[in-house]
């Protein structure tokens, strides 16, 4: 068997946007936000259900699946495999406009209803340890939450070390799945999770349409040609600072040289006019470097 690579834009649409397979995204939210009992959600209406795109309309590396419960709240879940300038605005902008568009100019506030964002990074995006992180606003000195519309859960990929012996709770089984799957041949044996199972269905090859297959290419090389650009990018930056770097040194080295040989000048008593006349130097910095470097 084989597996996609569940962060392809393509896969992620797929696996996670099909409204005709709620319980893979059910399964996921639950798991994420480690709802429990009487939390636990039951159903969900996926606002932009998955189609198959124009390939030459594919976004290169930034998708999301965005879904709503029966009271309301909205669900963001995005796939970002490179971190773009400014990632923290705009995370905080894409929630806020989701939150601020439920009304129209004039209705009640009490019409808005919460909003959560759910980010899977392929990179480290905070400074701590944690592969998962729930944010939200709250009182910096004792926690209390007042302001309670708005959450951010981060999910940093290259932060989740387990191996697939160590998985316990299904929320680690989740964020293996998505880390671990295009490189595992069976589904592994502790998934016992209805959701996730249909998860690995879904997310095998041969489970895939031939149009299907080609847009999962066609979006694993878009995704590759902004990964080169990027590195492209860095390289020619080092290269630029390297040789600014060398000529800075050149500079510094002839300008030490220079203040070495009019010093010794100066102290063979050569008259500052005489220095700048044989340096081919001006006559001022003849003398602000005998001032800056007087002989002992």
């Amino acid at each position: 068997m084989q597996f996609v690579d569940v962060k392809n834009d393509i896969a992620f649409r797929k696996i996670f946007g099909n409204e005709n397979r709620k319980i893979i995204l059910l399964s996921f939210l639950n798991a994420v936000m480690r709802l429990k009992g009487d939390d636990v959600m039951e159903d969900v209406e996926i606002v932009n259900p998955y189609q198959l795109p124009i390939i030459r309309n594919l976004k290169a590396s930034i998708i999301d699946v965005k879904a709503r419960d029966k009271n309301g709240k909205t669900y963001i879940i995005e796939m970002q495999v490179s971190e773009p300038d400014g990632m923290d605005k705009r995370l905080l902008y894409y929630a806020s406009k989701e939150y601020s568009q439920q009304i129209e100019s004039g209705e009640l506030y009490s019409k808005l209803n919460p909003v959560i964002f759910i980010g899977i990074f392929d990179f480290r995006f905070t400074k701590g340890n944690k592969y998962l992180s729930h944010h939200a606003v709250c009182d910096v000195e004792n926690g209390e939450r007042t302001i309670k519309d708005m959450d951010f859960y981060f999910i940093e990929l290259p932060k989740f070390k387990k191996a697939i012996t160590d998985l316990q709770e299904v929320t680690d089984k989740w964020i293996y799945f998505i880390k671990e799957a295009e490189n595992l041949e069976v589904v592994p044996a502790n998934v016992d999770d209805e959701g996730l199972k249909a998860a690995y269905q879904d997310a095998s090859k041969y489970a895939w349409t031939k149009d299907e297959l080609i847009a999962y290419d066609y979006a694993a090389m878009r995704e590759q040609d902004e990964r080169g650009k990027v590195e492209l990018a860095v390289k020619r930056a080092v290269k630029i600072a390297e040789e600014l770097a060398e000529k800075r040194g050149e500079e510094l080295g002839e300008e030490k040289s220079r203040i070495n040989t009019v010093i010794k000048l100066h102290g063979k008593n050569m008259s500052p006019e005489q220095i700048a006349d044989l340096l081919d130097i001006s006559t001022e910095e003849v003398r602000d470097i005998i001032k800056r470097h007087p002989v002992g």
